[in-house]
């Protein structure tokens, strides 16, 4: 799979280059079992017009750039995430275009004409609700129009868990609650975050979002070695911090993942009594 991350000063380039291709359209962020169903629309797609599927996402969050930085977005995970599992998922082409005003002013006519047709999309899927163009006013209804009828579209409906549709907000959302036994109903899989050990506490890597504060059991990961493990979760002066309760081996410092389980039944983490507890080595 190719990734490329494509913004107004290269965008002429990659036009030149592109060839005909199915494209699936959305943020992606968690890339849940909603998100799959569009990827697997398109692949099938694909493979029906005997071209190559590809799938343009945006960095960063749309919701980040239009309020000047003033909200925050609880990512999912990274960009270099969402790449390993798309390339797992039979993607050809990963396009990452830079989300900033300029691109949020693009009018849907001039989105689906720069960023569809001349990248050679002949068939766009995307998520019943995927919007573009300034103000979020271009949709799916209209896609076709605003190709010139050169483009074709498919509409993926709502999936559907819990009796409520499948989003990144609702796995955000049971994350703040610490719901984390919870996501792999809508991910497909456990919650997990990449983190550095240093013997002491853990430092979460960017674009991940720990869930509320609470003590849980994960497991980590350090690449053929698991340990089951106990952490906790407590708010600091900058922000959550993620501290070991069971004691890990030292064979664990460096770069690991942390899987997560279940929120278990003990009080919140007091702040004040987190450094005195784990990170024995």
């Amino acid at each position: 799979m190719e990734t490329i991350y494509i913004n107004t000063d290269n965008l002429a380039d990659w036009q030149e280059k592109a060839k005909a291709c199915v494209m699936a359209l959305g943020f992606f962020d968690g890339l849940h079992y909603g998100h799959r169903e569009v990827i697997k629309t398109a692949l099938r797609k694909a493979k029906e017009k005997g071209v190559s599927l590809a799938v343009m996402s945006f960095f960063p969050h749309p919701k980040s750039v239009l309020s000047n930085g003033e909200k925050k977005i609880d990512y999912l995970m990274p960009p270099s995430v969402k790449e390993r599992i798309l390339r797992e998922l039979g993607v050809d082409t990963f396009y990452i275009a830079q989300f900033n005003k300029e691109f949020a002013s693009l009018s849907p006519e001039q989105y689906v004409r720069d960023y569809l047709v001349k990248l050679g999309v002949i068939h766009a899927v995307a998520g019943f609700d995927f919007s573009y163009g300034s103000r979020g006013i271009g949709n799916l209804e209209r896609l076709k129009r605003d190709s010139g009828g050169i483009i074709d579209v498919t509409k993926v409906e709502k999936v559907m868990c819990r009796g409520e549709k499948i989003s990144s907000t609702s796995i955000r959302e049971r994350l703040t609650a610490g719901n984390v036994e919870e996501l792999s109903d809508f991910l497909g899989r456990c919650y997990e975050v990449e983190c550095k050990w240093d013997g002491q506490s853990f430092n979460l890597k960017p674009y991940y979002t720990l869930p509320a504060p609470g003590y849980y059991t994960v497991t980590i990961n350090k690449g053929n070695l698991s340990k089951r493990a106990e952490v906790m979760v407590a708010e600091g002066n900058q922000g959550k911090l993620l501290k070991p309760v069971t004691e890990l081996q030292s064979y664990l410092i460096g770069e690991i993942n942390v899987v997560w389980h279940n929120r278990n039944a003990s009080n919140t983490p007091d702040i004040r009594n987190i450094l005195t507890v784990g990170g024995s080595n």
